[in-house]
């Protein structure tokens, strides 16, 4: 498993709220390639509670996109498609199918998992899920479309 989160590695400056390392206040994801997917830990805070003692579905799925974020932008590394010129990423989500299959602790670290299902240059798909105990808590289907600044 790699040592330098894919966050880090190729776009430390982002401020993105679910995955930017730039971002003091967010939630500052960190993603490694494992093989042949990319892997991260995560513990939510006590303000990601979804009222009854669970983790808030649109923390789930904003960690959904955004791990899934870190696998594409690493097979768009692999596969040499850089930013454009005039985008900050050389891929943006174009859509994210979010399940929630059962409740994901609030207290405890959750772990996710995304692998490239699809990849040509005008477009990546990613499966994302996220899982406690074992156990697929949520999946996310992404789907990433090559950034064409107009």
């Amino acid at each position: 498993m790699e040592t330098i989160a894919v966050q880090d590695r190729l776009f430390p400056t982002m401020t993105c709220f679910g995955c930017g390392p730039a971002n003091e206040r967010g939630l500052r994801l960190k993603s490694f390639v494992d093989g042949g997917c990319v892997v991260a830990t995560f513990t939510p805070w006590p303000e990601h509670d979804n009222g009854i003692g669970y983790l808030n579905g649109g923390i789930i799925a904003t960690l959904l996109d955004c791990h899934s974020a870190a696998a594409v932008m690493n097979e768009a590394s692999v596969q040499g498609w850089h930013s454009l010129d005039g985008a900050l990423l050389p891929f943006v989500t174009a859509g994210i199918d979010v399940r929630y299959v059962r409740p994901s602790p609030l207290d405890l670290p959750v772990e996710l998992r995304a692998t490239i299902v699809e990849s040509v240059e005008a477009e990546i798909v990613c499966d994302v899920e996220l899982r406690f105990d074992e156990k697929v808590r949520a999946t996310g289907h992404a789907v990433w479309k090559r950034w064409r600044p107009r």
